[in-house]
């Protein structure tokens, strides 16, 4: 196999690390001024430290102030992503695999309904949400939060196209020769099979519920509900009175990108070694 020309291999390598400068250098800065008091957040260069730099001390001010409020907003994200990203890939991966595997009247018409979903801005259903579980006596719960997130147009689409390509027909129908039931093949081969295509689904609707700022705004009024991308914008609003909670809020930023970053370390092994395995088998 031949190389690519020097010119194409330098103008790729030029792209790629102006690419992760865009994305790495403001993770740079938040570990910076993470580092910081108030007076050395806007006293000094931002993209060095500080003469005397304290960062854990100044993280513990983080997660104490005010009773702790941030490590509840903290466990509130945890709870909203986790248990949203698990139930959205499992009812993603369960729709997928039935539009992908099981001829029904009208399954096109299913499907492009959902290919609409992943169309539809999530600020345009926000409102119509609210008013729906108000009318329930839902709003300001738990629920008005997690419920709309185990849905993923994006996730069923995925899982749609990614079961019609990696589970074979013939695999289903010896399983089915065997005496095994639909859910047990679903159970034991499909999500098996399917397991990149989950990996991906469960890291982009995490991700999604994690920065998701707009519809707990809408569903919540009670401070100790909010996650943490509505907690860190309040602190900002009192931030002219109180000026600590712009170090706060810097700190906070900080401890937010952890668990993405741990979750992607963590998770993309798995994701690597699916793909690898499909191709195999392929």
């Amino acid at each position: 196999m031949t190389r690519p020309p020097v010119r194409y291999r330098i103008i790729t390598a030029s792209l790629l690390t102006v690419a992760a400068l865009y994305f790495l250098v403001p993770v740079y800065w938040l570990v910076v001024s993470a580092t910081k008091n108030s007076a050395d957040l806007f006293g000094t260069f931002g993209f060095w430290f500080s003469g005397h730099p304290h960062p854990v001390d100044h993280l513990v001010d983080v997660l104490t102030y005010d009773h702790g409020i941030y490590a509840r907003w903290f466990a509130n994200s945890l709870f909203y992503a986790g248990a949203g990203a698990v139930c959205a890939t499992l009812l993603s991966a369960a729709a997928g695999y039935a539009l992908a595997k099981f001829p029904f009247r009208g399954r096109e018409a299913v499907f492009n309904v959902v290919l609409a979903g992943v169309l539809i801005p999530g600020t345009a259903l926000a409102l119509p949400l609210y008013f729906l579980f108000s009318a329930m006596g839902l709003s300001n719960t738990y629920w008005a939060v997690l419920i709309p997130s185990v849905v993923s147009p994006f996730g069923v689409y995925l899982c749609r196209i990614y079961a019609a390509a990696a589970v074979p027909d013939s695999l289903l129908e010896a399983a089915r020769i065997d005496g095994a039931g639909e859910a047990r093949i679903f159970g034991g081969l499909g999500l098996r099979l399917m397991t990149p295509a989950l990996v991906t689904v469960f890291l982009f609707q995490f991700v999604h519920i994690w920065n998701n700022y707009f519809l707990p705004l809408v569903m919540l009024s009670d401070s100790d509900l909010y996650p943490v991308q509505l907690g860190l914008t309040s602190w900002t609003g009192y931030a002219d009175r109180q000026p600590v909670l712009y170090q706060y809020t810097v700190g906070g930023a900080f401890l937010s990108v952890v668990p993405l970053m741990v979750l992607m370390t963590v998770l993309q092994r798995y994701w690597r070694t699916g793909l690898t395995e499909g191709s195999v088998k392929a």
